[in-house]
């Protein structure tokens, strides 16, 4: 089954008119998008967008031989001129199958939000699984892995892990990222962000083959997301796993009674993560690590260390000469030991140290040589390390 994109972006393109931002001042190019639209073998245009015939023939394709056109959206969208010998836009209701005179095979796909995703399945049995803008599978029963995924990768990442989580997407499934908007900086960030989630984008007029082989973005299986305080490196690891099911967070700061700021941060941590999620409050970091299960989310290695100088007594300067610094060897190099034996998929959270004010009591300093030392041996047992700053992640391994 041979896809062509028509257009990759947003229901208004990239740059958006008239639009001032950053990521529209750089969507030049490649980067440039119209309007996501699909031509399946040349029968099936699944949106009908402006251009459309035009954005064919640019592609070297022609809409002559469309014999279905298949609307997604929640709604008709703009008047769109309707090119000569089209056949009029129409709409599978949620459930219902469509067999065209080219063999094809259409599913409309309920969706979590107004709008109709498409399943398409070739003559010679490629499956095609195609979502509108801000749309997720709603009631997905088990299936077998789609040959392809073309989704709103970058707005609805949890749409990847409910598929993920019901055997739509395998090892093999090449996932397309589509709809792309201007929430998201083009270019190599894009690339790095829809990396990370198994995806990635392609630029308008692409032909693909479903079910040719491509290779999936080799997804790094323990990562250390670094950065200083409100750098954005909490917002980055969460990203990360967005679109994987049944995620374990381990919030190692717990709770504190009576405290009312730290009860609002831990709020807003709360309602980011995807409901799916489930909540650890733990620093005993040994049995998740040892044990198989779904990624692990740990945030922080800052607040994991506190504690574990809390229980050797590494703050006062007598205990930490009398034993406490051999204490504190002894629990950081079984949590780096753990994490190098891991099975499990594992993004750490920490705060980079000692670019700053050099702590006033031997206490603060302790704290601060120890982090850094706790930092660069978890990294050291990581495919990939960033460091986020001002919201920006750099790669530093991987």
């Amino acid at each position: 089954m041979e896809l062509t994109l028509l257009g990759t972006g947003a229901p208004a393109g990239l740059p958006r008119p008239d639009c001032p931002c950053a990521a529209c001042a750089l969507a030049r190019g490649k980067d440039a998008r119209a309007a996501t639209a699909l031509l399946v073998d040349g029968a099936l245009l699944l949106d009908l967008t402006p251009g459309a015939a035009l954005a064919a023939a640019r592609a070297g394709h022609s809409l002559a031989g469309v014999r279905q056109v298949l609307l997604t959206h929640p709604h008709d969208g703009p008047a769109v001129e309707l090119p000569a010998g089209l056949p009029a836009a129409g709409r599978v209701p949620d459930g219902r199958r469509l067999t065209l005179i080219s063999g094809h095979r259409v599913l409309a796909v309920p969706l979590d939000s107004p709008g109709t995703g498409y399943e398409v399945t070739s003559p010679e049995g490629e499956r095609l699984l195609y979502l509108p803008p801000g749309g997720a599978p709603a009631g997905l029963a088990e299936v077998r892995p789609y040959d392809m995924v073309v989704a709103d990768v970058s707005g609805r990442p949890d749409a990847l892990a409910r598929l993920r989580a019901a055997g739509g997407i395998g090892p093999a499934t090449d996932v397309i990222a589509v709809h792309i908007d201007h929430d998201v900086p083009p270019g190599r960030e894009l690339e790095r962000r829809l990396a990370a989630l198994g995806a990635r984008a392609v630029p308008d007029g692409t032909t693909l083959i479903v079910g040719e082989y491509h290779a999936v973005p080799d997804l790094p299986r323990r990562t250390l997301v670094l950065g200083g305080a409100r750098s954005g490196k909490s917002v980055e690891a969460e990203r990360r796993l967005a679109g994987f099911p049944g995620v374990v967070y381990v919030a190692t700061g717990g709770g504190r009674d009576g405290d009312a700021e730290w009860a609002a941060r831990v709020g807003l941590h709360r309602e980011r993560r995807p409901a799916s999620w489930r909540t650890e409050e733990t620093c005993d970091l040994a049995p998740l690590l040892d044990e198989p299960g779904p990624p692990l989310l740990i945030d922080c290695l800052a607040l994991w260390l506190t504690d574990a100088m809390d229980r050797v007594d590494a703050w006062d300067d007598e205990k930490w000469a009398a034993g406490g610094e051999r204490a504190l060897r002894e629990r950081t190099e079984e949590l780096v030991a753990m994490v190098r034996s891991t099975a499990r998929t594992v993004v750490a959270v920490s705060n980079e140290v000692g670019s700053g004010v050099v702590p006033a009591t031997s206490s603060g300093r302790r704290f601060r040589d120890e982090l850094g030392r706790l930092n660069a041996a978890f990294a050291g047992e990581c495919e990939q390390v960033l460091l986020v700053v001002a919201g920006q992640a750099l790669t530093l391994r991987g």
